[in-house]
């Protein structure tokens, strides 16, 4: 009895512990709540409308933002369809961001720049994802074929009978034949003596 009253008399001994909220569906709508939110700041427009409204003035909401920082674990990122949202919410945590979100020349620049990353960013990526095919080494030229050999026209054999001939009256023709060999059995011509043996006739005449 006396412990009581001593345990009511002493501020500082602790007592029962509170109990602790326990979702009924185990946190199951919870989790969908939030993630539903951290996906729609994948849209410029939408963070527009909150710095429009004045959301970012209000200090708990500025640490909702912070407490959300837990989707960019693996185990709640998996679930993610929209991953623009991650940067988008940690581009939030910075005070000029969220300032200059209220101007709509921002918003209609982030959103132009997010059509972009859209556009480019998967055919940027594969360029460096692909392997390159290796350059093929350039074919040599065929070489030419040699031309044909000129074909050997066979020269006709000569006669017996013929070489008897020559043999005996033993002209042989020449093996040069553009000149005439020393001692040929043809006999030199003289121009002047023709020319004398002419004007004698004509005196005869």
């Amino acid at each position: 009895m006396a412990s009581f009253k001593e345990a009511e008399n002493n501020p500082e001994t602790p007592s029962s512990p509170k109990k602790i909220y326990k979702d009924p569906d185990d946190g199951r709508q919870r989790f969908l709540l939030e993630l539903e939110f951290v996906q729609c700041l994948a849209n410029p427009t939408y963070i527009h409308y909150l710095a429009q409204n004045r959301y970012f003035e209000d200090e708990a909401f500025i640490g909702y933002l912070k407490y959300l920082l837990y989707w960019q674990r693996p185990e709640y990122m998996k679930f993610i369809m929209y991953p623009h949202c991650l940067y988008f919410l940690e581009l939030l945590q910075n005070a000029n961001f969220r300032n200059a979100m209220a101007h709509p020349g921002n918003k209609e620049l982030a959103h132009r720049q997010q059509f972009f990353f859209w556009k480019n960013y998967r055919n940027n990526r594969l360029k460096h994802i692909l392997p390159r095919p290796l350059p093929e080494p350039a074919a040599a030229p065929p070489a030419p074929a040699p031309p044909p050999p000129l074909p050997v026209q066979p020269v006709p054999p000569v006669p017996a009978a013929t070489l008897g001939m020559l043999a005996a009256s033993g002209a042989v023709p020449s093996p040069m034949p553009y000149g005439m060999p020393t001692g040929s059995a043809f006999g030199k011509s003289d121009i002047r003596s023709s020319g004398s043996e002419r004007r004698k006739r004509k005196k005869e005449v």
